[in-house]
């Protein structure tokens, strides 16, 4: 495969672009199928299959669609997808690398197979086995900005909470309060195809990588400059904590898999995605220093390598 097809197609982690889509791009595409026994869910969803040249679409455009009537909740909706696009710049007393919302949640959190948190505000509160607790939408804000974008929590009451806060719940309006969308979770690698973390090879990985990755992150994972975009950095200290989802190999891999090379989501295999995940991760990045409180009922995932309550190690 050319380098420059690579170029045009493939990055795993996307940065903004500032642009605005036109209306045309800004079609929903059709529904995913909903749990079993439901009717189709409408999934207002930027297809899997959109590449660079579309990633700045969004579905839903605080620029040209509807809003809050009250201009102060309308403005904080804007400013939260600023934040999203444009972390570092938008909050930065909270930001602590070089990673934005928007390199995880692609197309402003919006596309098919990209971790979209369309409907996802609806969800909350919910129960998460690492805080082992239930969590608001709030907290898990919170710990994205701990974790995935290694800096400090925002108050509750903070314009970036705030802000952050009104974009995902303008996002959820009109998704069904209470139940999962059927696009959440689907990023997950089946448990019956996880390969136990002790026979990963990040030798293999590192192959995968240079085949499939290293044409838009480089062979030191920070990224290559493609014009209209510049992949967010994989490793080192503008990359995510060790105690982020994204730390996690399985998470990791099965954003991989359904995600990457971007718009041509599925190239890898199960398999693939879960060796180049590893060959990632066994890169140096930022400690979390609050790990000993994850996890509380004892339970940590075989995945979650950061945590020295594991001994398992990746093969090197």
């Amino acid at each position: 495969m050319s380098r420059p097809y690579l170029r045009r197609t493939a990055a795993l982690l996307a940065l903004t672009l500032a642009a605005c889509s036109s209306d045309a791009e800004r079609k929903a595409v059709p529904a995913a199928k909903a749990d079993s026994g439901d009717a189709k869910q409408a999934a207002p969803l930027v297809p899997a299959s959109a590449g660079l040249d579309r990633i700045a679409t969004l579905v839903r455009d605080p620029a040209h669609d509807s809003l809050p009537a009250d201009a102060h909740e309308a403005e904080q909706v804007r400013l939260g997808l600023r934040i999203f696009r444009n972390t570092r710049a938008e909050a930065a007393r909270f930001a602590g690398n070089g990673l934005t919302c928007e390199n995880c949640h692609l197309n402003g959190g919006q596309k098919e197979g990209a971790l979209p948190l369309v409907g996802v505000a609806a969800t909350f509160p919910q129960y998460r086995a690492r805080s082992g607790r239930l969590i608001s939408l709030q907290d898990r804000i919170a710990d994205c900005f701990q974790r995935s974008l290694n800096g400090t929590a925002p108050a509750m009451d903070s314009r970036e909470m705030m802000a952050i806060s009104a974009y995902l719940t303008w996002l959820s309006a009109g998704q069904p309060v209470g139940r999962s969308p059927a696009w959440r979770g689907a990023n997950a690698i089946p448990k019956a195809a996880q390969i136990p973390v002790e026979r990963l090879d990040t030798a293999v990985g590192r192959a995968l990588y240079g085949q499939q990755c290293v044409a838009c992150h480089g062979a030191d994972g920070q990224g290559v400059d493609l014009r209209v975009a510049k992949p967010g950095p994989l490793w080192g200290p503008r990359s995510w904590n060790d105690g982020a989802g994204a730390a996690r190999i399985y998470t990791l891999a099965g954003y991989v898999r359904r995600a990457m090379p971007l718009g041509r989501g599925g190239t890898l295999s199960d398999e693939q995605a879960q060796q180049v995940a590893a060959y990632i991760n066994s890169q140096p990045r930022p400690k979390f220093a609050g790990w000993a409180r994850d996890y509380p009922a004892g339970a940590v995932p075989p995945d979650a390598v950061y945590d020295p309550r594991h001994t398992r190690t990746t093969k090197r």
